[in-house]
């Protein structure tokens, strides 16, 4: 009976890559664009504030604790993984409120949407990304409030031997490191083209 419930929940697993699938061809429709972009008139570089690359150390740590939450999940081990998922979620969220203070210190330079296009690529692909971001943190909670509902041991073993709760952590854990490896490769592409304000 697992079995079939597992086989019959997969499309969420397809559905998943299909999502990862159509933002990676989004992402580089838009870099492409970027670049062509780049090589016009009225491109003006402007420099990345250094709290994007505070934000991205945020993030890279988010992926480890929700590494370290799978971990504890799969060792019965449920405090600690209440404590990882917990701490994913925080650290998720200080990337959006890390990304949000460097947008308003682009506009405090005098960086807008308008006018300069190389400011407008900046809000557009980070804030882009960052609804990413705001989708994973959506899943997140519903997994932590699931947790906190089942802090008895009995409970929470019952709920982590379940095959669908297994594959819904599998899948938000997927959906996560992608959307992390995503802002790896857009805040790399930002600092070869604009550096960072120091």
């Amino acid at each position: 009976m697992s079995n079939f419930v597992t086989k019959r929940r997969e499309p969420f697993r397809f559905m998943v890559w299909l999502g990862i699938a159509s933002s990676v061809m989004f992402f580089t429709i838009l870099l492409a664009s970027y670049i062509i972009r780049r090589a016009g008139a009225g491109w003006t570089d402007v420099k990345l504030p250094n709290v994007f690359l505070i934000s991205t150390v945020a993030i890279l740590l988010s992926s480890l604790t929700l590494n370290n939450a799978n971990h504890a999940f799969r060792h019965e081990r449920f405090k600690s993984y209440r404590t990882n998922i917990a701490s994913t979620l925080v650290l998720g969220t200080l990337f959006m409120l890390l990304q949000g203070w460097g947008w308003r210190q682009m506009i405090l330079a005098g960086i807008g949407l308008s006018g300069n296009p190389a400011g407008g690529f900046v809000y557009v692909i980070s804030g882009i990304h960052l609804i990413h971001i705001l989708i994973g943190l959506v899943f997140l909670v519903i997994v932590l409030v699931e947790a906190l509902r089942r802090r008895p041991y009995v409970d929470s073993f019952v709920y982590s031997v379940n095959p669908p709760n297994r594959l819904k952590l599998q899948l938000i854990t997927l959906y996560w490191h992608f959307v992390d490896i995503l802002w790896i490769g857009l805040f790399v592409f930002l600092i070869a083209h604009h550096g960072l304000a120091w």
